[in-house]
């Protein structure tokens, strides 16, 4: 058996852009800290023990009695195989078994390669532990019950058994998993699971990096504008001619967040949260927010994270907008599974490093924080969103460290996993380290934190029609 080299060719997308530094603050990103703004959903039938809670970038989720998020592994095709739960099996394929060989479902690479870090790999039952059934289980709505290598009964969810993250370190976090964030050769990744959202038929939900933004049923962005009253329409004449009301069956009634405005007499709209909406005529693409780009309209959102650290930037970039750091540097995120059978992330500080070091620096972890270096963060610095957090790093070894430890730095992280800008990026709005690594830097490598992108839907995740 061959020992694995993780020397991998990186992929460099280049281009070039104008750049105009804005402030970080709410603008139409982020919701403020003071706002209570939630995303309504239908009320289904649970299982004793599973409840539904609010989370700042998911929206409402399931839960444990204890808060943590809940999640499913649906099967998905690879290169050369598939991987994940399949569908109404009745068994979960995540059990004790500790891979030790890459499978070779990502071709051109081949199966049996040794895995980084065998001494301490754990199995995929120890970083997803399964959510235990009663051995005298009944099915509940769509929740029923599969039965594990070992016997135990376990909760299912429409048909998939159902996990809880090892990453998950207390209520309301979601960092095993996130539908904010999609990308066609990931690998099969765990989702987190909630109810649906509480929509009319006509309209849907598009969970963005930023928050969830709501869209018609075919996927094209709605509207609200400021020259409107609540519970009023004041787009008449030549101003629609340019948007276009989004029109409410005869039969439609005020429910919670969802109102009707009467246009004319038989004519109605929907309006949502008091705010009659639209869409945007000269739109042609779906999931778009150049509508906003028109003085005094907006995209409408049912609920936005918190605003990153106060003194990131956001900057204009050659196919949108970036999020960046206080001197205007592209930030990015690193995402990586590896190829075991089990696809495990290799993107967090307890996952071997070397997958990354490989990408950004040939092994070298001195050429890597040069290429990627992570983003420092200030003495006591704090963020208001919880998906935000200082956490301290080993830069040598990519590792979790303790404050005081020789060498150690105090960085930014996002959903635990520390950010980093890109050493050839030499003006602010440059995104020339996205898409960098295996497969566009989708299964190993480094993204840009897109957030709006107008030609490539790097800053949308995945809707329930998606998963």
């Amino acid at each position: 058996m061959n020992r694995l080299r993780w020397l991998l060719s990186a992929a460099l997308l280049v281009g070039a852009g104008v750049s105009q530094t804005t402030l970080a603050a709410t603008g139409p990103y982020w919701q403020a800290k003071d706002a209570k703004d939630t995303e309504s959903y239908v009320k289904v039938p649970m299982p004793a023990g599973i409840q539904v809670i609010e989370t700042e970038l998911e929206g409402p989720v399931f839960a444990t009695a204890e808060g943590k998020t809940l999640y499913t592994w649906p099967l998905g095709n690879l290169r050369n195989g598939n991987a994940g739960d399949r569908r109404n099996s009745g068994v979960a394929t995540c059990d004790d078994t500790i891979y030790k060989e890459t499978s070779g479902y990502m071709s051109p690479y081949p199966p049996g390669f040794l895995l980084p870090e065998l001494e301490t790999r754990k199995s995929c039952e120890q970083l997803w532990p399964a959510v235990l059934a009663p051995a005298d289980a009944k099915p509940v709505g769509k929740w029923t019950v599969v039965k594990r290598k070992n016997g135990q009964s376990q909760w299912a969810f429409d048909g998939y058994p159902v996990y809880t993250s090892s990453l998950d370190k207390k209520a309301g976090d979601v960092f095993g998993g996130t539908n904010a964030l999609s990308g066609g050769a990931q690998g099969i990744v765990r989702q987190p699971i909630g109810p649906p959202p509480d929509v009319p038929p006509e309209l849907d939900i598009v969970p963005f990096r930023t928050g969830h933004m709501i869209t018609t049923y075919k996927g094209f962005s709605v509207y609200a504008s400021d020259a409107d009253a609540p519970g009023k329409s004041n787009c008449t004449d030549k101003c629609l001619s340019d948007w276009d009301p989004v029109i409410a069956p005869q039969t439609a009634k005020t429910k919670g967040d969802w109102s009707v405005v009467e246009r004319s007499p038989g004519i109605k709209q929907w309006a949502y949260r008091g705010q009659p909406l639209y869409t945007y005529v000269h739109e042609k693409k779906a999931r778009a927010v150049t509508g906003s780009d028109n003085p005094g309209w907006h995209n409408v959102y049912t609920q936005r994270a918190l605003p990153p650290p106060a003194d990131f930037t956001v900057q204009d970039s050659r196919i949108g907008q970036v999020l960046a750091d206080k001197d205007g540097k592209t930030i990015y995120i690193y995402q990586c599974n590896d190829d075991a059978l089990d696809q495990q992330t290799c993107d967090h500080p307890d996952s071997p490093q070397v997958y990354r070091m490989a990408i950004c620096g040939n092994f070298d972890p001195n050429v890597c924080n040069a290429t990627f270096p992570y983003v420092k963060a200030s003495p006591g610095a704090k963020a208001d969103s919880s998906l935000w957090t200082v956490v301290t790093i080993d830069p040598k070894t990519g590792k979790w460290a303790k404050q005081g430890d020789a060498g150690a730095m105090q960085v930014w992280a996002y959903r635990g996993r520390p950010v980093y800008t890109y050493g050839e990026d030499l003006k602010p709005g440059d995104a020339n380290g996205d898409n960098y690594g295996e497969f566009n830097g989708q299964r190993n490598g480094f993204r840009a934190y897109w957030v709006r992108d107008d030609y490539r839907n790097n800053n949308v995740g995945r809707t329930a029609n998606d998963r």
